[in-house]
């Protein structure tokens, strides 16, 4: 399978840089796998397309200030440091430019902050680095100075740190370095009508790596190297939704990020298990889905593996055909952003 096959011809207009306002008032492109059916509406419609009988899978992790840019004073010359994966307590591998000028056991503070770091080895694509701080201390080390990243196509966006949070992503776990990003177009009230009528909200946790945004750089897609995540689902869940499972209840994941988390914990006899672990779980087509039974999602890169995902929840000929109704109706793509609700 090729990756020529995931590319698809996108106008650069299209690419949202703002959000909707309010968040539900986004465009949702409803399509149907059985009668392959497509239908034009607003994410708040979603209200009147679930019913008692769905179960709505969310992720609650929340996106944590990764990036920081400063200058080297002896130099003027500008820097960044992005946070990419958690080694230990308080070590991070870590995106650091100028790669070349910031070495093994380079020591860096910075004025009006506590928080120091050093870098104390170079990995196979980053480094890794060591602060001084860790916990809650280093959350609100990094809140002070450093910026909430946002996806590299958001070239100008002026909307509030908050806007790129779930109403429902928890403080307790805000590890990621980029947003679940379908389930922003909830809002209080609508999660609140779902809840009335008897729609199932569960919640587990994926915390989305840099990784997220990495090309794929084989032909070949098989080939590729995914990217590995922290993933957590607790026994209550877990037991819940296998229960949901059982009365035949609908599984709805709430994004890609979901998505992943249920398929990795999915044993072979299709229990979904608990605990926490890391997934490097790639999804493409001819992938045996095993829990989850339709999708919130937002419209993905060419040749990302998210779009890959999709093509084999859907079939890779009515994903195309989906896309292209999407550009065709100039549906805003990407994290800023409409929707699409695949069942």
């Amino acid at each position: 399978m090729l990756l020529t096959d995931f590319d698809y011809h996108l106008p650069q207009e299209l690419i949202a840089q703002s959000p909707a306002e309010p968040r539900d008032s986004a465009r949702l492109l409803h399509f149907k796998k059985t009668s392959e059916v497509l239908e034009d509406k607003i994410f708040s419609d979603i209200a009147d397309m679930l019913w008692k009988n769905d179960v709505l899978v969310v992720n609650e992790t929340r996106v944590i200030k990764a990036r920081l840019k400063w200058q080297i004073v002896w130099s003027d010359k500008d820097c960044e440091i992005f946070l990419h994966t958690q080694i230990s307590e308080n070590s991070w591998d870590c995106l650091v430019y100028p790669g070349k000028k910031l070495k093994p056991w380079t020591k860096v503070n910075f004025k009006n902050s506590t928080l120091e770091w050093e870098i104390i080895q170079t990995s196979s694509k980053w480094r890794i680095v060591k602060f001084n701080l860790a916990g809650s201390e280093f959350l609100d080390a990094i809140d002070s100075v450093w910026e909430t990243p946002l996806p590299p196509y958001i070239k100008d966006s002026n909307s509030p740190d908050e806007r790129y949070q779930t109403v429902y992503s928890d403080t307790q776990k805000s590890w990621s370095v980029a947003a679940p990003t379908a389930g922003l177009h909830f809002t209080p009230e609508l999660m609140q009508k779902l809840e009335e009528k008897w729609v199932k909200i569960e919640k587990v946790c994926l915390h989305v790596g840099l990784g997220t945004f990495m090309n794929v750089e084989v032909e070949n897609i098989e080939d590729h190297d995914m990217h590995s995540e922290q993933i957590y689902i607790s026994s209550e869940v877990s037991d819940r939704l296998n229960a949901y499972k059982t009365e035949w209840k609908r599984i709805i994941a709430v994004g890609t990020t979901s998505v992943r988390t249920l398929e990795s914990f999915t044993n072979e006899q299709w229990i979904l298990e608990s605990g926490s672990r890391d997934t490097n779980i790639f999804i493409y087509p001819g992938y045996q889905w095993r829990f989850v039974e339709s999708i919130i999602t937002n419209f993905h890169l060419p040749k990302s593996t998210l779009l890959m995902l999709v093509s084999s929840f859907i079939w890779d000929d009515n994903r195309k055909r989906v896309y292209q109704h999407a550009v065709d109706s100039k549906y805003r793509f990407f994290s800023f952003w409409d929707a699409m609700f695949l069942e």
